[in-house]
């Protein structure tokens, strides 16, 4: 059954924009990150079916727009609108790195796969990489386009996508540097994208209310759901590979059928855009963040 089981109501003190969720491997503990228009960025433990707080991570000076966790549960990174991204010990709350990405060259964080390599996408249509180790940029793929609002990287580390303000997206092979794809369906902002576990689909949201699912190596759309009545806003596959999540300035959270291409159900908790919605390590949770400051966490069948 789908329910809700837990609300963390207040739980920043302006907009929450980001989250993301992941299982330290050292202690066990699930580690759930928030990033808010306020300036910080919130690590919690949920244990027992609550949510406690760990550390407030302060140090951005503007609204945090993005954060991602490494594979290992170990390292949060935080990008801002004050052009830096940061990167946290999870244990400690210590911070480990400041990266100043230029002016307003920093908009999604997210991790590779090995957690080597930082991405994030610019207002000039870049996607730069950063070395989690060295804090540096490490290398650079051009879109040759607008201001790259999402990003993602295939779970098997051998793409890297992006979704521009324009509605166009692009799939880069990582090991050459070059454009192997570029997605033409949304004539919107892409606000997210996502590949499925084995990297055969790539799913995609934007603020034309639809989602796409693309099949990676042949570049076809194979499917546009709808069923959100305004900005979808993010979007999250399942590690079970048979299903993703969405969320939306709707105010719902839907998890999505990949085999039907169905909605299998429809959260409303929120009472304002829920802008981010992430699976924990193996399926069976869903936390979701919005404009309302709340932190919602589902059970999910499995």
């Amino acid at each position: 059954m789908y329910s809700i089981i837990f609300k963390q109501e207040q739980a920043h003190d302006d907009s929450i924009w980001s989250c993301a969720w992941a299982r330290n491997e050292k202690d066990g503990r699930n580690h759930i990150v928030t990033g808010s228009v306020d300036d910080l960025v919130k690590s919690w433990v949920w244990t027992e079916e609550r949510l406690e707080l760990r550390h407030n991570l302060e140090g951005h000076a503007l609204g945090v727009v993005s954060v991602d966790i490494n594979h290992e549960g170990t390292v949060a990174a935080s990008s801002s609108l004050d052009s830096h991204i940061r990167l946290w010990d999870l244990d400690s709350g210590l911070e480990l790195k400041n990266i100043d990405a230029g002016p307003v060259d920093a908009w999604t964080v997210t991790f590779s796969p090995d957690s080597r390599f930082l991405a994030s996408g610019s207002h000039s249509g870049k996607i730069n990489l950063y070395g989690v180790e060295s804090g540096k940029m490490e290398s650079t793929l051009d879109t040759t386009g607008k201001f790259t609002l999402s990003i993602a990287f295939s779970p098997d580390g051998k793409y890297i996508a992006s979704g521009a303000i324009d509605g166009i997206i692009k799939v880069f092979d990582i090991s050459t540097g070059k454009l192997v794809h570029t997605l033409e369906g949304h004539a919107m902002p892409i606000r997210s994208l996502t590949f499925s576990p084995d990297s055969q689909m790539l799913v995609t949201a934007s603020d034309d209310c639809h989602i796409k699912i693309y099949d990676v190596q042949h570049a076809n759309l194979v499917g546009t759901l709808s069923g959100h009545g305004s900005w979808v806003l993010n979007v999250s596959f399942s590690p079970d590979n048979m299903h993703f999540v969405s969320s939306s300035s709707d105010h719902s959270v839907k998890v999505w059928d990949i085999s039907t291409r169905e909605c299998a159900h429809t959260f409303q908790e929120h009472t304002d855009q829920v802008w981010c919605a992430k699976y924990n390590s193996n399926g069976s949770r869903i936390v979701s963040v919005s404009d309302d400051k709340t932190i919602a966490i589902y059970d999910c069948p499995v």
